[in-house]
């Protein structure tokens, strides 16, 4: 079975990874995908009311599961076999390929643009990175 971590961050592009993910999977290959969300540091507490660090902590992890389960929703309705969803902390690009091997992935996915604090300075620097990093190969989804 081919296994493959598809890192999502809400933003439509990551979605259209889940997509693409469901599109080339054929009826011949069994693949299961594993969800991840990364909340990277340090965090920015624009979005979120003044609370306490546990607080603050509890509401970051909600979006992430928020995240998460959008993501979900979208690869079951198309069709996609999710083995697992997670989330990490620390450095995007770091933690994607950490997790990728920590649960087996045959092959990342990731979508060329997300929402992060900086990127529209630095478009698609997660990616790069991914690529850099990466001992399994790469999907880019735009």
């Amino acid at each position: 079975m081919l296994k493959m971590l598809i890192a999502v961050d809400g933003s439509e592009h990551s979605l259209h990874a889940i997509e693409a993910v469901a599109k080339i999977v054929n009826e011949t290959t069994q693949r299961q995908v594993v969800l991840l969300n990364v909340r990277g540091g340090p965090a920015l507490y624009g979005d979120l009311p003044s609370l306490g660090l546990e607080q603050i902590d509890a509401a970051l992890k909600k979006q992430q599961d928020d995240v998460l389960a959008i993501a979900l929703e979208r690869a079951r309705a198309c069709g996609l076999v999710v083995g697992s969803t997670r989330r990490a902390e620390g450095n995007t690009a770091h933690e994607i390929v950490r997790v990728a091997a920590e649960c087996g992935a045959d092959q990342i996915v990731i979508g060329t643009r997300g929402m992060g604090a900086l990127g529209s300075l630095f478009l698609g620097s997660v990616a790069q990175r991914v690529i850099q990093l990466a001992e399994v190969p790469v999907l880019l989804v735009k």
